[in-house]
C-alpha cells in the first residue's frame, strides 16, 4: 500500500476534525467478536455497535442504508425499496459476509447472499459489525466479516409498549407495534412491521411495462419466549419472519415474493461456577418465487405486427437446520470456549422444466477458543474444524492480541484464516452451476491504534486480505454453465489492502461530530482491475446538535468511482450525498421524526446493467430528493 496514504490517515486518525460512527461506550458488551460477551474497550477485533437509539434518529430507511453509513461497508442496490442489496465488507465480495439474526442464518443456500432489504428497521435493537475473517468463530463464509442481527428484547418484569407510524415520498407507509414484558420467571415479546410504498422504476428506462413505478410491500415479525426454570438455567424460543412482495424491471411486468424466516429453542444453563452451557437447536429459512405476467403487447418490427403472451414463474427455497453447543469454563485466567456446531442446507429450485434442481449438504464443526483480558493485556486465540460432506476438512485458526499502552492508548494485532465453500447455484444450477469450483481461501492480517478518552475517540484499522480461489462470474462456457463471459471460475488470487480511520468528538455538550473513511485497493492480482462494484475510497460523516427537546441531525456519505466489469471498462461515477434527519421529544413518550434524504437531488448510481456489449443498457434507479415524517411513542 502507499506509505503516503497511511501516513496521511494515521495524522487525520487523530485529528479532531475527522469524526466516526460512534461513541465508544467502555460500558458496553460484545458478542460477535469473540461469541462470548467481552466488554467492549478489551474487544481485540473490528468491531462497530449500532444501537437502537442510533436506528431511532436514522428515522425511515432501511438497513442497508443504516449500514452504508459504517466504516468499511459499501453497498450495491439494483432499484428501489425491497429491490436486490449487496453489501461488501472490507472489499471482499457480497458472499463473503456471514449474516445472523439472533445467532441464526438466514442467507440463501442457492444464491449465497442474503435479502437484507427484507429486514425491517422496527424490528432490531442492535446490531454488531465484526469486519476480518471470522471462519475459525463462525465457519463457511466469514471472508469479509460477520453482521449479527439482535431483534427487539426487553427481559424486564414491566411491559414496554412501542409504536410508530410514518409516511412519506413515493406514497410511502409505515406502521409499527411491539410489547415486551414479564411475569415472575416468564419473560415475552411480540413485534410487528409494514411497510408499503409505490416507489419508483428499478431502471432508468421507460419502455413498454417498465414504464411504471415498482413497488414494495413487506410485512414482519419477531417474537420471543423465555422461562427461567432457577438462577442460572433458563429455556427460550425465538421467531422472526419477513414476507416481502417487490415489483422489477425485466421487459415485462414482473414481480417477486420473498420469505426469511428463522427459529429457534435455547437452553442456557448455569452447570457449575466455572462451567456455561448454550444449547440453540433452530432453522432458517429463505423462500423466494419470481413471476412474469402475460403480457398481450402487441409489438411492430418491420412489417410484422408480434403479439407477445409472456408468462413464467421461478422458485427458489433453502433451508439451514443449525445446531450449536457452546460451552464456556471460566479459568484462573481467561475463558476457554469449547463448542460443536452443525449445519445442514437443503435447497429445491425450479425455473422450468430444464431449469431445476434439488441438492443438500452438510458441514459438521469443533471450535476450541480462548479469550484473557488481564491488567492491560488482551488476548484471544481460536480453533476451528470444519468437515464439509462436498469438499472434505478444513482446518481455520485465528490469533489476536491487545496491549494497552495508557488508560487511553491501545494497540491491537490479529491473523486469521477463512474459507467460503461455492454456493449450490455456482455448484449446480442447470446452465449456470460449475461442479469443479473449488472453496475460497483466505489469510487476513491486520493491525490497529485506537485513542478513548473523555471529548474524542479514534482509531486507525490497516489491513490485508489476500484471497486464493476467488470465485467470479466471468469465465468461458463450459459443459456446466452455458452462459458465455457470466460463468463461475476460480481466479487466481486477489489482495485487498486497506485503511479505516474513524473517530468523534464531542464539541459541546449538545454538539457532536462523527464519520469514517476507509481506502482500500481490492485488485484481481493477474489483472490489476478493481473488483466489479468496489471503489478505492468512501466514508461518511455526521453532525449532531441538541437543544432542550429538539435535535437535529446531517449526515454526508459518499465513494469514489466503480466498476461493473471485471475489465473496469464499464464505470459508475463517484457521488456524494447529504441528508437531514431531525426529532423533537414531545413528551417522555411522543417523539415526531423527520428525515429527508438526498437534499442536493443527487442523480447518481449504484448499480447497472451496462455492459461492455451493451454499453447502452439502463443503469439501476436511485432515490432523488425525497421525505419520511413519523410519529413514534413508548411507554413503560
Amino acid at each position: 500500500m502507499n506509505k503516503k496514504v497511511i501516513a496521511g490517515l494515521i495524522s487525520l486518525a487523530f485529528h479532531h476534525s475527522i469524526s466516526a460512527t460512534e461513541n465508544i461506550n467502555l460500558d458496553e458488551v460484545v458478542v460477535t467478536a469473540s461469541r462470548t460477551s467481552q466488554a467492549r474497550e478489551n474487544v481485540i477485533g473490528d468491531v462497530t455497535v449500532i444501537d437502537r437509539q442510533e436506528i431511532e434518529r436514522m428515522g425511515a430507511g432501511s438497513v442497508t442504508d443504516l449500514l452504508r453509513m459504517q466504516p468499511g461497508v459499501q453497498i450495491n442496490t439494483n432499484g428501489g425499496a425491497g429491490t436486490e442489496s449487496s453489501i461488501y465488507l472490507r472489499g471482499t465480495n457480497d458472499q463473503h459476509v456471514v449474516l445472523l439474526v439472533d445467532g441464526l442464518r438466514i442467507n440463501s443456500a442457492t444464491s449465497g447472499t442474503t435479502a437484507y432489504q427484507n429486514i425491517p428497521l422496527a424490528l432490531i435493537d442492535r446490531i454488531e459489525i465484526l469486519r476480518g475473517p471470522a471462519s475459525s468463530l463462525y465457519g463457511a463464509d466469514a471472508i469479509g466479516g460477520v453482521i449479527q442481527i439482535f431483534t427487539r428484547k426487553n427481559l424486564s418484569e414491566k411491559p414496554l409498549i412501542n409504536a410508530a407510524v410514518g409516511m412519506g415520498s413515493y406514497n410511502t407507509k409505515t406502521a409499527e407495534f411491539g410489547i415486551n414484558g414479564g411475569f415472575n420467571a416468564l419473560k415475552y415479546g411480540l413485534n410487528i412491521s409494514s411497510m408499503d410504498t409505490d416507489s419508483f422504476s428499478a431502471k432508468r428506462i421507460r419502455i413498454g411495462e417498465d414504464d411504471d413505478n415498482d413497488g414494495y410491500h413487506n410485512l414482519s415479525t419477531s417474537g420471543f419466549v423465555e422461562l427461567d426454570l432457577k438462577e442460572g438455567h433458563s429455556l427460550g424460543l425465538q421467531y422472526f419472519g419477513s414476507k416481502g412482495r417487490s415489483h422489477f424491471d425485466s421487459g415485462y411486468n414482473n414481480y417477486g415474493n420473498q420469505t426469511l424466516q428463522s427459529y429457534a429453542f435455547t437452553s442456557k444453563n448455569q452447570f457449575t461456577d466455572i462451567w456455561h452451557s448454550t444449547f440453540k437447536l433452530g432453522m432458517g429459512i429463505d423462500d423466494s418465487d419470481s413471476h412474469a405476467l402475460p403480457d398481450t403487447r402487441n409489438i411492430v418490427s418491420g412489417n410484422l405486427n408480434i403479439n407477445l403472451n409472456l408468462t413464467g414463474a421461478s422458485t427458489f427455497r433453502s433451508e439451514q437446520k443449525q445446531l450449536s453447543w457452546q460451552n464456556d469454563f471460566k479459568l484462573p485466567l481467561g475463558t476457554l470456549t469449547l463448542v460443536y456446531d452443525h449445519l445442514k442446507q437443503d435447497a429445491n429450485s425450479n425455473s422450468g422444466p430444464r431449469l431445476k434442481f434439488q441438492k443438500e449438504r452438510s458441514n459438521d464443526s469443533f471450535l476450541a477458543s480462548y479469550l484473557l483480558d488481564r491488567y492491560n493485556h488482551s488476548v484471544q486465540a481460536s480453533l476451528r474444524e470444519d468437515h464439509n460432506t462436498q469438499f472434505g476438512n478444513y482446518t481455520t485458526g485465528g490469533l489476536g492480541y491487545g496491549y494497552r499502552i495508557t488508560p487511553n492508548w491501545r494497540i491491537t494485532t490479529s491473523y486469521g484464516k477463512a474459507f467460503k465453500a461455492p454456493s449450490l447455484n455456482q455448484l449446480y444450477r442447470p446452465g449456470f452451476g460449475e461442479p469443479t469450483l473449488t472453496p475460497e481461501k483466505s489469510d487476513n492480517t491486520e493491525a490497529g491504534l485506537r485513542y478513548s478518552g473523555g471529548q474524542w475517540n479514534a482509531g486507525l484499522t490497516i489491513f490485508e486480505n489476500k484471497i486464493r480461489n476467488l470465485i467470479a462470474n466471468a469465465g468461458p462456457a463450459t459443459a456446466g454453465c452455458t452462459l458465455n463471459n457470466f460463468c463461475p471460475i476460480n481466479v487466481d488470487k486477489v489482495e485487498i489492502q486497506g485503511a479505516t480511520v474513524d473517530a468523534s468528538v464531542n464539541i459541546t455538550d449538545n454538539l457532536s461530530l462523527s464519520g469514517n473513511f476507509t481506502t482500500q485497493s481490492p485488485r484481481d492480482d493477474s489483472s490489476n482491475q478493481l473488483l466489479t462494484r468496489r471503489g478505492n475510497r468512501y466514508g461518511s460523516l455526521t453532525v449532531l446538535h441538541s437543544f432542550s427537546d429538539f435535535q437535529w441531525g446531517a449526515e454526508l456519505t459518499g465513494a469514489s468511482t466503480r466498476y461493473n466489469d471485471a475489465a473496469n471498462q464499464i464505470s459508475m461515477s463517484g457521488y456524494t450525498l447529504v441528508n437531514l434527519t431531525a426529532n423533537y421529544r414531545i413528551s417522555p413518550e411522543w417523539k415526531l421524526e423527520i428525515r429527508a434524504n438526498n437534499i442536493l437531488d443527487k442523480n447518481y448510481v449504484l448499480s447497472t446493467t451496462k455492459t461492455t456489449q451493451r454499453p447502452n443498457n439502463p443503469d439501476y434507479n436511485t432515490a432523488g430528493s425525497n421525505l419520511f415524517v413519523g410519529l413514534r411513542y413508548t411507554m413503560q
